[in-house]
């Protein structure tokens, strides 16, 4: 006789799905939020009138900021779940968005960039903890969806931010509506937050450190692994337009595909990334991820024409996708017993890699050329070869036939 009360065997806690699914909300909200604020960076110049000079000041303190958020967070989650932090620091994202459209002065947008900043990086490394926790309890390889609804937002972000340049909205009439929807969604989404952590995994102690404590010394192959795949995001995110129009002599038109085709190709590589961790491991998906991204690189680098170089960042956007996720994902895996500081940690490289992406390939670009420049970012996700070993699961298995029987995927 069966008790109506219990979870059929083999399928997962209705309420590990309703986590899955609200945390996937909070990865596309985010998506959107991000989108909105890059994509809208000359008409943030005309409002405010920073000048190119100051601008690289503004544009680096995001980041510079988004780290600070992310190692305060790890002080955080010593005293309350990840949950609470993303529960606050969503709504702040959005609210601190609002404040940059909003706003006339300099110091006004120096304010809200700084508590954007700040709230970016505690909800990044919030959201991934909390997707570390899940895919542990899930038993298999989920974390590349939760970065596929990461990447449906930011085409859905520059796709609103689209229709408010072509309609001439300001910045704050553009962002009002998609706050006013995805504020109160977000704020509903996380009454279903879970982290997912079984009792058997409670207290669970990291087997190659005292006491389950973050070892740097071990972190640190998956830290160079997070910062080269963002040397190779950012590379495609500020220069791919530019490379194409002066380099490959594209019309003005064309330049604005490469971004959108590999924003496209991430949401694609991810949406069905977590089956071939399924199938291969995760080991084996970042290798063939690497090497397609480094392909990537290379027919950029050697591109004839403006199409060739657009295949280019098709495979860059395969390649580099997969990257990240299983990056955190790997974190996890390698300190059970302390995941949310692994996370933090590691999540600090992720804005590393972004401030330093951009000027390098454009110092290089201007000393040397565009084209020898694109190889350098070949390179280090080349190198990411040499980690590899790090990704491979332990005594938790997601990949390569060790599914754990215990669960179905049914959420």
């Amino acid at each position: 006789m069966t008790d109506a009360g219990m979870t059929r065997p083999g399928a997962v806690d209705p309420g590990l799905r309703h986590g899955r699914i609200s945390l996937a909300l909070s990865f596309g909200v985010q998506g959107v939020a991000f989108a909105l604020l890059v994509t809208r960076i000359p008409a943030l110049q005309d409002q405010y009138g920073i000048s190119d000079g100051l601008l690289p000041v503004f544009l680096a303190a995001v980041p510079i900021l988004a780290g600070v958020g992310s190692v305060l967070t790890e002080k955080v989650v010593a005293r309350v779940r990840p949950g609470v932090v993303l529960r606050w620091a969503q709504p702040l994202v959005l609210l601190s968005l609002l404040g940059v459209g909003a706003g006339r002065q300099l110091w006004h947008i120096a304010v809200a960039l700084g508590v954007f900043g700040l709230a970016v990086g505690a909800l990044d490394a919030s959201m991934n903890m909390m997707g570390v926790s899940l895919q542990r309890a899930y038993g298999r390889s989920i974390m590349l969806g939760f970065h596929a609804a990461y990447s449906l937002g930011g085409i859905a972000g520059a796709s609103l931010a689209w229709v408010g340049a072509r309609w001439d909205l300001s910045l704050f009439m553009s962002y009002l509506p998609v706050v006013a929807v995805l504020l109160p969604a977000a704020l509903v989404g996380s009454r279903w937050y879970t982290e997912g952590r079984s009792p058997a995994g409670a207290g669970e102690e990291d087997p190659k450190a005292p006491g389950g404590a973050v070892s740097f010394k071990l972190l640190l192959p998956l830290c160079l692994v997070m910062c080269f795949a963002y040397i190779g995001d950012s590379t495609v995110s500020n220069w791919s337009a530019k490379y194409l129009q002066d380099v490959l002599g594209s019309s003005e038109q064309m330049s604005t595909l490469p971004y959108n085709v590999y924003m496209v190709t991430t949401l694609l590589g991810r949406a069905v990334g977590d089956l071939g961790v399924r199938r291969f491991g995760a080991v084996a998906v970042v290798r063939g991820g690497s090497l397609l991204a480094a392909g990537g690189f290379a027919v950029v680098a050697g591109a004839p024409g403006a199409w060739v170089g657009m295949a280019g960042f098709t495979m860059l956007g395969l390649g580099l996708c997969v990257i990240v996720p299983q990056t955190f994902a790997a974190a996890g895996r390698m300190f059970p017993g302390d995941s949310d500081a692994a996370v933090a940690r590691l999540n600090i490289f992720n804005y590393v890699g972004f401030l330093v992406g951009s000027p390098l390939v454009g110092v290089l670009g201007d000393a040397w050329s565009y084209r020898g420049a694109m190889l350098v970012p070949m390179v280090l996700v080349l190198a990411t070869l040499v980690y590899a070993r790090s990704f491979a699961p332990e005594s938790d298995r997601y990949g390569g036939g060790h599914e754990r029987a215990r669960t179905a995927d049914v959420g």
